[in-house]
């Protein structure tokens, strides 16, 4: 049964685009058919940490949505992109999908002015986890709460949330939570990212999962190659040793061990 995963968090600025991209590689790694969704449709760019440019998106997700083409026509494959940044043709079992949103201002600006049919939305989602087959579908969602980001929540699997040591991300987190509950959200994981190396690790996992009833299923620390990395490409696949790789491949392997049945 195909798993949909949406990532959220509820400000920008939390790394979310980065932590789905390198959750979905690793998947990908590990022979899984995987597909990004990106319904950050007023401020996209997941399509840069895969350097898919604008030239080569001809059709994107909002052509789905104003009833331009079907669902599967805006899936990119991308994964020679995984293979290029690995180096290894043999290290890559799987296959991942990309399916953008448009960067286009004056398709933007229509979203924001017109809105769009979130029904069709919630269709496709499904319609392209049937059309290539996928194990894994993460929804990169737009940061808040909106009536996009209910209807991901609401049809998700699971809902990761992602946050920094931060009090107004903590604030906003307490919201999210307390709203997915509402929607019945079937599991709900937390993941901390940019927290200090200072900090003690132990310490803030049990703080969190006291704070919100909800596991944490990772703490990324905030680190110099990072930052340096500037959202092109792929860190896992460009360290693979380093400690966030690590944590990432742990985040990976709970996200599989949770075949959660939508109620």
């Amino acid at each position: 049964m195909a798993q949909i995963i949406a990532v959220h968090s509820f400000r920008g600025g939390t790394g979310k685009s980065n932590i789905i991209a390198n959750i979905a590689a690793t998947m990908a790694l590990k022979g899984q058919r995987v597909g990004i969704i990106d319904t950050d449709i007023q401020s996209p760019g997941i399509h840069i940490i895969f350097g898919l440019k604008e030239e080569k998106t001809q059709l994107t997700l909002n052509d789905y949505l104003w009833k331009r083409c079907d669902i599967q026509d805006t899936a990119y494959d991308v994964t020679d992109i995984l293979i290029a940044e690995s180096g290894n043709t043999d290290k890559i079992r799987g296959s991942l999908y990309l399916i953008p949103s448009s960067i286009k201002a004056a398709e933007i600006a229509r979203i924001l002015r017109e809105g769009y049919d979130v029904v069709r939305l919630h269709d496709g989602f499904h319609e392209i986890i049937r059309s290539l087959k996928l194990d894994y579908l993460l929804i990169d969602t737009h940061p808040g709460l909106n009536e996009e980001t209910l209807i991901s929540i609401g049809i998700a699997n699971i809902l990761l949330i992602i946050l920094r040591p931060d009090n107004q991300d903590f604030q906003g987190t307490a919201v999210t939570v307390d709203v997915a509950r509402k929607l019945k959200a079937a599991k709900i994981l937390l993941v901390l990212n940019k927290a200090l190396a200072s900090f003690n690790f132990t310490d803030l996992e049990q703080q969190l999962e006291q704070i919100y009833d909800v596991p944490v299923a990772g703490i990324l620390p905030l680190v110099e190659d990072m930052v340096k990395l500037a959202s092109k490409g792929l860190f896992c696949l460009r360290h693979p040793q380093h400690p966030i790789t690590q944590t990432i491949q742990e985040i990976t392997e709970q996200l599989a061990g949770l075949v959660v049945s939508h109620q």
